[in-house]
């Protein structure tokens, strides 16, 4: 009766412990579902109540494209992690926001205070859609590849409504 016990016992931790392996391995590599908030991504996502389905394939921008919104580490606080859209991928001139250029802030924080420039290799420029309310590389400077956690494929609202997050934007 013991042994009966002690087999159902080790069955059932040897279960759990498979499908908690599958679930870390899932979340960490292949898919997450996580809510968002903040007004940077206005329209695309709202202020909050979204939450986004992320393919982690694409970690490192793997095959990741300008349009394409992701997931990534907030450069000045890798603790917390921000939505923004790729506008720029290694080899692209970039127009730096005048504005941004403008403050001394920019400078103090070593961001290039020139008006173009070339993104380097492993390396990104991402903005958010709704540019006023947006910390984006206008503030960060060039975003290292690294960084980027996931790229956004769907977005569904407290409401139970789901939509498709699309790359629209169409080769120049």
């Amino acid at each position: 009766m013991a042994s009966l016990l002690f087999n159902n016992i080790v069955r059932t931790l040897s279960w759990s412990l498979r499908i908690g392996c599958t679930v870390h391995y899932v979340h960490s590599n292949i898919y997450e579902f996580s809510e968002t908030q903040g007004e940077s991504m206005l329209p695309t996502l709202n202020y909050a109540g979204d939450f986004v389905h992320t393919d982690k394939t694409c970690k490192r921008g793997k095959d990741c494209r300008v349009g394409d919104v992701v997931v990534l580490l907030k450069p000045s606080d890798p603790s917390q992690r921000v939505c923004k859209r790729i506008t720029g991928m290694a080899g692209d001139y970039i127009e730096i926001d005048p504005s941004a250029a403008e403050h001394a802030v920019a400078s103090e924080i070593g961001l290039d205070t020139r008006r173009f420039i070339q993104i380097p290799e492993g390396h990104c420029w991402v903005t958010g859609d709704n540019l006023s309310q947006s910390l984006d590389s206008r503030s960060y400077g060039v975003i290292p590849l690294a960084l980027v956690k996931g790229r956004i494929f769907g977005v569904h609202s407290t409401r139970g409504e789901f939509r498709w997050i699309e790359n629209n934007l169409l080769p120049a």
